[in-house]
C-alpha cells in the first residue's frame, strides 16, 4: 500500500508567474520545492557560478590554504587520501589537479576497500611516512579518524582534514560531545562551530572550494580550475547529495562543461555507455556513469578509476573505460544474486517482523552490500542493513527511509560497533560476528517507528487534467531541471481515467503502452515502466483508475507525439 498525498502550499502563484516568466503551474512546482522568498525563487530559476558562497566562510579554511600555500612554494611532498567510492575519487582527482597546477609535489592515495576498509587508517599514514610524505590531505573521509591522525601528528606529519560527512559525537546527558579530530586544520561544513551557509555540499565540492581558495591566495586565475567543476558535479548526484541551493548550480553548470568536456577518460566512458552527451542529465551520471566509476572501488581498486580521470590519451582512456564497464556488469549480476538471497532471508523467517532489517549474508561480496540494502528498502520500506562476513569480523551497510535517522539511532548503540559512520539515510559499519544477533534485537529495540511511518509516501505535485498537458509545459519544465534528491522530477495526477487498449511490449516484457481518456472523452497516450505484467493484471475489470504521471513527448521516426508517463496506479 501506498500513501498518496498533494502537496497544498499556498502562494500567489499567479504573482509569482508574472514576476518570473512563467505559468502559474510552474509557479506552484517552485513553491512545492519550498522556494519562498523572491531571492530563493530568483537563485533557484537563474543561479550561476557567481552566486556560489566563498570558500574561505568555511571553518579553518584559512589555515589550510596558509598551510598548503607555504606546502607549496617549499616543493613538500603533499598526499591527498581520498575514499573509495565516487565522491572520494572526484574529490582527490580535484585536489591532485589542484595543487599539481600550482607547481605543488602531490601524489595519491586510496584506501583499499577489502583490505584497508573505510576511511583513514595507520597503515596508510604508514605507507605515507615510508614515502617520505610531509603533508596528508583527507577528502571525503577524515572526521571520524581522530586515534588516526593523532598517530600522524605524532609521527610529525601535517595533517589537513577536508570531509562532509557528520561529525561523530558522545551523547553526555542530551549534550552532545563532539569528537573532533586534532588536524592543523579541519574543513567540514557540519562542523557545529562552520559557518558556511550551505551545508549540503559533497565531499567533492568542498575539496573544489579548497582548491578556489588557495588559487586565490596564491594570487592565480581561478578560472583555470573551473574545468573540475564537472567532477564537483559528477560526485554531487553519484554520492546522492539534494540538488538544492549551491549544489543545483554545481551540477547545472557541471553538466553542461560535461557535454563539452576535455577530458580523455570521462569522453571515453560516455562512448562506451552510450549516453547521448547532447542530453546528458543527472540521470545518465546517477545510473550509467557513476555506477562504472564506483564499480572500481567495489570489485576492485578506486585506483583504476582515478586512473580514467588521470587518462594522458584516447588510447588508454577506451581501455579504462572499457575495464570499467565490464565490471560494473559483473557487479550488476552480482548484486541481483545478493537480492534474490536476501529476500529469500526475510519472507522465511521472523525478520519479516522487525521494523528494521538485519539482513546477514556472509558470502556477499561486503561492496555491494550498500546497494543491495538499497533495493531491500525500496521493496519492503524499512530502515535496511545488509551485513557480511569481511576478512576481520563483519561489515555491513545500510540504508534509511525518510522517518528513521540511521545515524543517531546507530550512534545509541555505538558499543557494538568496531567502527561506523554516515548520515541520516546512509551508514556503514563493522562490528564482531558474535555481536550481529544482538545488534539486531537492539536495533529493532531502539525504533519506535508508527505503522504510518512504515508506509511509502507518494507526493503529488498538483492534480492535473489532460488538455493541461501540451508540448509548451513539457519544454517549461526543463527549467525546473537537473532532478534528482531534494529536487525530484514534478509528480501530478489525475483520477477517473478510463483505460484503453493496454498491451506489453519492449524486449524484456516490461512496458506497458494504453491510451487513457477523462470524463470529458480527452484522451492521451500512456507509457509505464516496470512490472507491466502485474499493472495489466489490475487494470482488469476496473471501470476508472487513478495515475500518477510526468508529462513527456515521444519522438519517433519523426513524429512527436505528446504521451504521460505514468509511475503509480491505483
Amino acid at each position: 500500500m501506498e500513501k498518496w498525498f498533494v502537496s497544498m502550499k499556498k502562494a500567489d502563484f499567479n504573482g509569482i508567474g508574472k514576476r518570473y516568466g512563467v505559468s502559474p503551474i510552474l509557479a506552484r512546482l517552485i513553491r512545492n520545492r519550498d522556494m519562498v522568498s523572491d531571492e530563493e525563487i530568483g537563485f533557484y530559476l537563474n543561479g550561476t557560478i557567481a552566486d556560489l558562497f566563498d570558500g574561505m566562510l568555511m571553518k579553518d579554511m584559512d589555515k589550510a590554504v596558509e598551510i598548503l600555500a607555504e606546502k607549496i612554494r617549499e616543493g613538500a611532498p603533499i598526499r591527498v587520501i581520498g575514499d573509495y567510492d565516487i565522491d572520494g575519487v572526484n574529490a582527490t582527482y580535484v585536489l591532485q589537479q589542484g595543487i599539481s597546477r600550482l607547481g605543488g609535489e602531490v601524489d595519491t592515495d586510496i584506501p583499499d576497500r577489502i583490505k584497508d576498509g573505510y576511511g583513514l587508517n595507520r597503515m596508510l599514514i604508514d605507507r605515507a611516512l615510508d614515502d617520505g610524505i610531509d603533508t596528508i590531505i583527507t577528502c571525503d573521509n577524515g572526521i571520524a579518524a581522530m586515534d588516526e591522525i593523532a598517530y600522524g601528528k605524532k609521527m610529525g606529519l601535517t595533517v589537513i582534514v577536508t570531509d562532509h560527512h557528520e561529525v561523530p559525537y558522545l551523547d553526555a546527558g542530551g549534550e552532545r560531545e563532539y569528537l573532533m579530530p586534532q588536524a592543523d586544520a579541519v574543513i567540514d561544513p557540519h562542523r557545529p562551530d562552520c559557518e558556511y551557509p550551505f551545508k549540503g555540499l559533497c565531499g567533492a565540492a568542498v575539496a573544489y572550494k579548497l582548491v578556489e581558495a588557495l588559487y586565490e591566495v596564491m594570487q592565480r586565475d581561478v578560472d583555470d580550475v573551473d574545468d573540475l567543476m564537472e567532477n564537483v558535479a559528477i560526485a554531487t548526484v553519484g554520492d546522492v547529495m539534494d540538488l538544492v541551493g549551491e549544489n543545483r548550480i554545481f551540477v547545472k553548470q557541471g553538466l553542461e562543461m560535461l557535454k563539452r568536456t576535455s577530458n580523455h577518460g570521462l569522453k571515453a566512458l560516455m562512448e562506451c555507455t552510450g549516453v547521448p552527451v547532447d542530453r546528458l542529465s543527472a540521470y545518465h551520471i546517477g545510473f550509467v556513469l557513476g555506477p562504472c566509476i564506483n564499480a572500481s572501488g567495489r570489485l576492485d581498486t578506486a585506483k583504476r578509476a582515478l586512473d580514467l580521470l588521470n587518462a594522458p590519451n584516447r588510447r588508454e582512456a577506451v581501455m579504462l573505460a572499457e575495464d570499467l564497464k565490464a565490471l560494473n556488469d559483473s557487479r550488476k549480476e552480482m548484486t541481483e544474486k545478493g537480492v534474490e538471497q536476501a529476500v529469500e532471508q526475510i519472507e522465511n523467517t521472523s525478520l519479516k517482523e522487525d521494523q528494521v532489517l538485519v539482513v546477514y549474508l556472509p558470502d556477499c561480496h561486503e561492496s555491494i552490500a550498500g546497494i543491495i540494502a538499497g533495493r531491500i528498502k525500496e521493496r519492503y520500506y524499512r530502515p535496511t542493513f545488509v551485513l557480511t562476513a569481511g576478512e576481520e569480523g563483519v561489515k555491513g551497510s545500510g540504508r534509511s527511509i525518510e522517518a528513521y535517522n540511521m545515524f543517531e539511532e546507530m550512534c545509541k548503540c555505538r558499543a557494538l560497533f568496531t567502527k561506523f559512520g554516515g548520515h541520516k539515510l546512509a551508514a556503514g559499519l563493522s562490528l564482531e560476528e558474535e555481536n550481529v544477533g544482538r545488534f539486531r534485537e537492539v536495533i529493532n529495540e531502539l525504533a519506535h517507528l508508527s505503522k504510518e511511518d512504515l508506509l511509502p509516501k507518494v507526493s503529488i505535485d498538483m492534480q492535473l487534467p489532460l488538455p493541461y498537458v501540451t508540448e509548451e509545459l513539457v519544454s517549461e519544465l526543463e527549467l525546473l531541471e537537473p532532478f534528482g534528491k531534494g529536487n525530484t522530477k514534478p509528480l501530478f495526477a489525475e483520477k477517473n481515467l478510463r483505460v484503453i487498449s493496454p498491451r506489453i511490449i519492449g524486449k524484456n516484457q516490461n512496458v506497458l503502452k494504453f491510451k487513457v481518456q477523462d470524463q470529458q472523452g480527452n484522451q492521451m497516450e500512456a507509457i509505464y515502466f516496470g512490472d507491466a505484467a502485474a499493472c495489466m493484471e489490475y487494470m482488469r475489470g476496473k471501470e476508472n483508475m487513478s495515475f500518477t504521471f510526468y508529462p513527456s513527448v515521444n519522438e519517433y521516426m519523426g513524429n512527436r507525439t505528446l504521451q504521460i508517463t505514468v509511475v503509480n496506479y491505483q
